[in-house]
C-alpha cells in the first residue's frame, strides 16, 4: 500500500528555499476587513509558518493588495495578477493561503495558479499541509479544493438570495431609492422632504403628459435651465441628492422607475451570463418585463403618480419606438412635412415614409416603399407633400373657425399655467441658493479669527456661493425679461363673449 507523506522535508527543497515564498492574504469585503479582523491576523501570521518551513524572514513576502475584493472573479484583483506574474518570472517557490478559497473563488483563476505552480515547481501550502502540483494525487486534492470553493460560493449566494427574495416579498427589504424618495426615522419611505426635489419632478412627469416623449421633456428642461435630482448609489451611505443637467437616460430612469408610482418592486433585472474583459469576468443584467417582476406591491408607499398612469406611461414610451410593423406609431419627428410619420398610403394601406427632392433637396414627398421593401417591385406611389398639406391645414382650419377665439384664449391659459410652474420653479432655486451662501456665512462666522488657515477656506466657499447665488438671480432675470405676455381674467371674459356673438 501506497502511503502519502506530509513532512515537508521531502517536498520542499534547497532549490524551492533559494526562491521567495509569498503570503496571499485576502478577505471578500470592507465590511469584513473592519469586522472581522481575526480572520486578517490569523491570514497574516502566515509569515511564521513560512518561517518554520525554512525561509529568511526577510525572503517572506506579503501580498495583501485585494483585501476587501472578492475573489469571484467579477473584480480586478491587482495582488492576484502580481502573485501570478511573480510566478511566471520564476521568483516564487512557495505560496501559502490560508485556504483555496482565499485564493480564488472561480475555477479559471485556480487553474491558472495551479498550470504555473506545476510548471515552475512551486509549492502551495495551506493552513494544514503542503501541496506539490507536480504530483498527482496533491494535484488531484487542489482541483478538488477550488471546485468546491467555487462551489461553497454559489451555495452561499443561494442561501443569501433566498433570505433576500423572502424578505422582499414582505416589502421589508431595505433597497436603495432614487432621489425623490427617503427613509424616515421609523424606517418608513416617504417622499423627499425637499420641495424643489418634489416640484422638479412633478414638472417632469406633467412636461411627459403633455408633450409625450422623454427626449421632449429631456430638451424643454433644458431650454429652461432646470438640472434633474439624483441619488448616486455607489459609494458609503447615506447618498446625497445632487443635482445633474436633464439628459435622455436621467428622464426615462425617473420614467421608467415604479417607486415613483409607489410601488415596492423587487427583480426588475436579472443577470444573463457575461463575458471576460480584461482578465476579469463581467456579468451583463437584462431588464425582466413588469409581468414578470418577483415582487411588486403596489400603494406600498407615497409616489408622485399613480400605478395606471405609471403602466400608461411605459406602454406610451413603448409606442414611441418607430416600429410601425409592430403597431407602433411613433413620436412627433422633426421634419417639414406636416403628416410624417401618420401619411398611410390610400393603395394599399401602408405607412408611407418621407423624403426629399428639389435642387436643393428640401422638397418633402411622401413615399410608399412597401412593395420595394418586400419584393422588390416598383414604387406603389409618390405624393407631393406640400399641396396635401395644404389641403388638410385648410380643413383643419375651417373645422376650428367657430372657435378659433376661444381656443386661442384656453392657449393662453395653457402658457399662463407653464409659467406658473417655472414660477415655482426659479422660487425654489433662488431660495436654496440663499440658503447656501446663508449657511457659508453662518460657517464663516463662526470660525475663531484667529484661524486663518480655516477662515480663509470658508470665506473662498462663501464667495463661490454667493457668485452661484448672483449668476441665478441674473439667470432669472433674463428669464423674467423672455416671459411671454398672458391676458387677465376680464380680458379672456370679454374676448369669449366676442367669439359667442360672432358665432
Amino acid at each position: 500500500m501506497l502511503r502519502a507523506t506530509n513532512s515537508p522535508d521531502e517536498r520542499v527543497t534547497a532549490e524551492h528555499r533559494g526562491k521567495l515564498a509569498y503570503i496571499y492574504v485576502r478577505q471578500s469585503s470592507v465590511s469584513q476587513v473592519r469586522h472581522h479582523q481575526e480572520s486578517t491576523e490569523l491570514q497574516y501570521r502566515l509569515i511564521d509558518r513560512a518561517v518554520a518551513l525554512g525561509w529568511p524572514h526577510e525572503r517572506v513576502h506579503v501580498i495583501d493588495e485585494d483585501l476587501g475584493k472578492s475573489g469571484s472573479g467579477c473584480v480586478e484583483r491587482e495582488g492576484f495578477k502580481k502573485l501570478i506574474a511573480e510566478i511566471g518570472l520564476g521568483n516564487a517557490g512557495l505560496v501559502i493561503s490560508l485556504d483555496a478559497s482565499r485564493l480564488a473563488r472561480n475555477n479559471r483563476d485556480w487553474h491558472q495558479l495551479l498550470d504555473l505552480c506545476s510548471l515552475f515547481g512551486v509549492i502551495i501550502a495551506d493552513g494544514e499541509r503542503l501541496y506539490d502540483p507536480c504530483a498527482y494525487h496533491d494535484r488531484l486534492l487542489l482541483g478538488l479544493s477550488g471546485i468546491m470553493s467555487e462551489a461553497e460560493l454559489h451555495q452561499i449566494k443561494q442561501r443569501l438570495h433566498q433570505g433576500e427574495r423572502q424578505k422582499a416579498a414582505r416589502g421589508e427589504l431595505r433597497l436603495g431609492l432614487p432621489a425623490g424618495l427617503a427613509h424616515d426615522r421609523s424606517g418608513q419611505i416617504i417622499l423627499n422632504p425637499d420641495e424643489e426635489v418634489q416640484a422638479r419632478l412633478c414638472l417632469v412627469f406633467s412636461k411627459f403628459r403633455e408633450l409625450g416623449s422623454a427626449r421632449a421633456v429631456m430638451r424643454y428642461l433644458r431650454k429652461e435651465n432646470l438640472p434633474l435630482p439624483m441619488r448616486p448609489l455607489r459609494g458609503p451611505a447615506p447618498h446625497e441628492v445632487v443635482w445633474r443637467e436633464a439628459s435622455n437616460p436621467r428622464v426615462l430612469s425617473i420614467l421608467h422607475n415604479p417607486g415613483y408610482a409607489g410601488a415596492y418592486v423587487y427583480g426588475r433585472r436579472r443577470q444573463t451570463g457575461g463575458r471576460v474583459r480584461q482578465d476579469v469576468y463581467r456579468p451583463r443584467t437584462a431588464k425582466v418585463p413588469i409581468a414578470d417582476w418577483e415582487v411588486c406591491l403596489e400603494a406600498a408607499h407615497p409616489g408622485y403618480i399613480g400605478w395606471e398612469e405609471f403602466m400608461e406611461n411605459q406602454r406610451r414610451l413603448e409606442n414611441n419606438i418607430n416600429r410601425y410593423e409592430a403597431g407602433h406609431s411613433g413620436v412627433p419627428r422633426k421634419g417639414a412635412a406636416l403628416l410624417q410619420g401618420i401619411a398611410v398610403c390610400g393603395r394599399c394601406g401602408r405607412r408611407m415614409s418621407l423624403r426629399y427632392s428639389g435642387p436643393a433637396g428640401n422638397y418633402p414627398v411622401y413615399t410608399c416603399r412597401a412593395d420595394r421593401g418586400h419584393d422588390g417591385g416598383p414604387l406603389c406611389q409618390e405624393v407631393r407633400a406640400l399641396p396635401v398639406d395644404a389641403r388638410v391645414e385648410s380643413i383643419l382650419l375651417e373645422a376650428l373657425t367657430p372657435d378659433r377665439i376661444a381656443i386661442a384664449v384656453d392657449a393662453l391659459g395653457q402658457m399662463e399655467e407653464e409659467v406658473r410652474q417655472l414660477e415655482r420653479q426659479w422660487a425654489l432655486r433662488r431660495e436654496r441658493a440663499r440658503y447656501e451662501a446663508e449657511r457659508a456665512r453662518r460657517q464663516y462666522d463662526a470660525v475663531e479669527p484667529e484661524n486663518r488657515l480655516v477662515a480663509r477656506s470658508l470665506e473662498r466657499g462663501w464667495e463661490e456661493k454667493l457668485r452661484a447665488a448672483e449668476t441665478i438671480e441674473q439667470d432669472y432675470e433674463r428669464w423674467r425679461s423672455n416671459e411671454p405676455l398672458v391676458l387677465s381674467e376680464a380680458d379672456r371674459e370679454a374676448a369669449r363673449e366676442n367669439s359667442l356673438r360672432d358665432c
